[in-house]
């Protein structure tokens, strides 16, 4: 009995399902991946404890917001809490100079939406020192 001795092929591995694998991988982690949104405006949150107060700021700007929406730039206050109004307000003010600090301060009691407005509108002006004042906590409260 003779047996025909067929030459065995080499095995092949189709590359193109394995290209088409990684490319969906690659697709899949591109999508699902977040990036971080750098903020255009920057705060710097003071420390709230055993902070040294600044005795003098010179050019700088104090926006204080009161528990019921009203502004108050260097203790002037605004007709109303509109965006253009303290935007009208700051361009009063400021000029053409954007490198004035802004310091921000809110009493505990005002919504949330009034500081958010105070921080969008100063973001679109072009001021990009903007400080939240607090108040000093001791360890005994």
């Amino acid at each position: 009995m003779q047996l025909s001795s067929t030459r065995p092929e080499d095995p092949e591995i189709n590359m193109t399902s394995l290209i088409d694998v990684v490319f969906l991988l690659l697709i899949f982690f591109m999508v699902s991946t977040t990036f971080e949104r750098q903020a255009v405006l920057k705060v710097d949150l003071p420390e709230a404890k055993n902070v040294a107060v600044p005795e003098d700021q010179p050019n700088s700007f104090e926006l204080v917001i009161d528990p019921n929406g009203l502004y108050y730039l260097n203790d002037r206050q605004l007709v109303d809490g509109k965006p253009s109004t303290l935007r009208a307000a700051f361009n009063e003010a400021a000029g053409e100079n954007r490198d004035i600090p802004i310091i921000l301060r809110a009493d505990a009691q005002t919504p949330h939406h009034f500081v958010v407005t105070a921080m969008d509108v100063t973001a679109q002006l072009g001021f990009s020192r903007l400080s939240i004042a607090t108040e000093r906590v001791t360890e005994d409260e």
